[in-house]
């Protein structure tokens, strides 16, 4: 392979069965939009169902012949892979710390998420498709799942580090639910030595005001919507990728309907891979096209077209690195030892006070056991006033449901939790030592 050019897109298809608006109707449009031929690799999260799998598969089979995808929980891993080029082989990675079963509204635990590998033979060389949607960020203010996410980012990024094997290209695509100031994503960026294909942080992947389903009190808490969708490369050292293109390909509204594609927007990158010529210093070379004045909501379009200076929708102030130039050190692929080192300590820290939070709550779930059943005892010693006794025995049989829920969440599911949790810590104190 001399050269080569690859167009990869991510998006959350938003595909919650019973919750999701317009599932079906939406599953069609996207169906249809990525059998465009506009995309070699696909990368989809949140297909809950094998129905709307299956579907998008049939859909695209023309164009995207090889798919795969990753079983996992109670539900699925929701995570869908489609190419152009031939899967080789698949592997999947479950995350030893995935959210509450008993907060069944959020539902995280029951997908069994982890990350998703394709290895993807494009021409005579590998392409390894990395999939995962990190657990959501449910609430700014009292977020409980900030310790589970960087558990995940780490273990993702220690994932992808051990499966290098010969990758010509690593390319990671997926919902991160992370913000590029989010310890999660740095951990991940920082850890597995990844680079951002996207250089303008302004660019809104979620809960955009462009967005049909963004709700009004979002569109007010945050006019500007939130990054939280990515596409991450990495390059071996006999390869050269040039980042040509970075877009959200998909108009705000579904042609001819009044709704959109999903309630995330789909990021799309092309890149070109190159094998290194003597004198080639750099392995990823990127177009700085950030800070640029285009309009709030305006379609992120940088285009490499030497000797002409990239664009962004007509707006010329954007360049691309000279030969053998690496990306400003904002952009570049990290390497700085004491930013991972530091990145690590705080991530051990943060297990660290969940697990004394853990220990608190398994302390509080078995007194109030102890406590209820204790109650259930004296209940038992007095009588049933006349006409009460379907009353009674339900109020026995609800203290009872409680008793067994403080006790299942005080030893069984703490002790998951905990061991999840030491898991991922005992993994970052190894990286520290090597950090050091």
């Amino acid at each position: 392979m001399v050269s080569l050019e690859l167009s990869v897109l991510t998006l959350n298809v938003w595909g919650i069965p019973f919750v999701s608006s317009d599932r079906a109707e939406r599953m069609q449009q996207i169906g249809q939009e990525l059998s465009s031929g506009k995309y070699d690799i696909v990368s989809l999260q949140e297909v809950w169902t094998e129905k709307d799998s299956l579907l998008l598969q049939e859909l695209t089979k023309a164009i995207l012949p090889y798919a795969h995808y990753f079983y996992s929980g109670v539900i699925g891993a929701g995570l869908l892979v489609l190419s152009k080029y031939p899967i080789v082989t698949t592997l999947f990675h479950s995350w030893t710390v995935n959210g509450y079963c008993h907060r069944i509204q959020h539902a995280d635990w029951f997908g069994g998420k982890g990350v998703g590998l394709c290895r993807i033979r494009v021409a005579d060389r590998y392409v390894h498709l990395y999939n995962a949607h990190l657990h959501a960020e449910y609430d700014l203010d009292n977020d409980d799942y900030k310790t589970h996410r960087v558990i995940q980012a780490f273990d993702t990024a220690q994932f992808i580090e051990a499966t290098r094997w010969d990758a010509d290209v690593q390319i990671l695509a997926g919902d991160l639910n992370a913000k590029p100031m989010d310890i999660s994503y740095k951990v991940l960026i920082h850890t597995a030595e990844l680079k951002d294909t996207c250089n303008k942080e302004s660019t809104s992947t979620n809960e955009s005001k462009h967005n049909s389903y963004t709700s009004k009190k979002a569109r007010k808490q945050n006019p500007n919507g939130q990054r939280i969708d990515h596409i991450l490369v990495r390059s071996s050292d006999t390869i050269k990728t040039t980042i040509l293109e970075y877009k959200l390909p998909l108009p705000d509204r579904v042609p001819g309907k009044k709704f959109s594609y999903s309630d995330h927007e789909a990021v799309q990158v092309r890149l070109l891979m190159q094998t290194k010529q003597d004198g080639d210093t750099c392995s990823i070379r990127h177009i700085d096209a950030a800070y640029l004045s285009a309009g709030e909501g305006s379609m992120y379009d940088v285009k490499l077209t030497p000797p002409q200076t990239p664009t962004l929708n007509g707006v010329s102030n954007a360049r691309a690195f000279d030969e053998g130039e690496c990306p400003s050190e904002e952009n570049a692929v990290p390497k700085s030892l004491p930013m991972k080192y530091a990145l690590i300590k705080e991530s051990i820290a943060l297990c660290e006070g969940h697990l004394k939070k853990l220990k608190t709550d398994r302390i509080i779930y078995f007194c109030v056991a102890l406590f209820l059943l204790a109650a259930l005892i004296v209940m038992a010693e007095f009588p049933v006033p006349h006409g009460y006794m379907t009353l009674y025995l339900l109020l026995k049989l609800l203290v009872f449901a409680v008793i067994l829920f403080c006790a299942f969440m005080g030893s069984l599911w703490n002790l998951m939790e905990r061991n999840g949790t030491l898991s991922g810590k005992t993994s970052m104190e190894m990286k520290l030592i090597d950090a050091q």
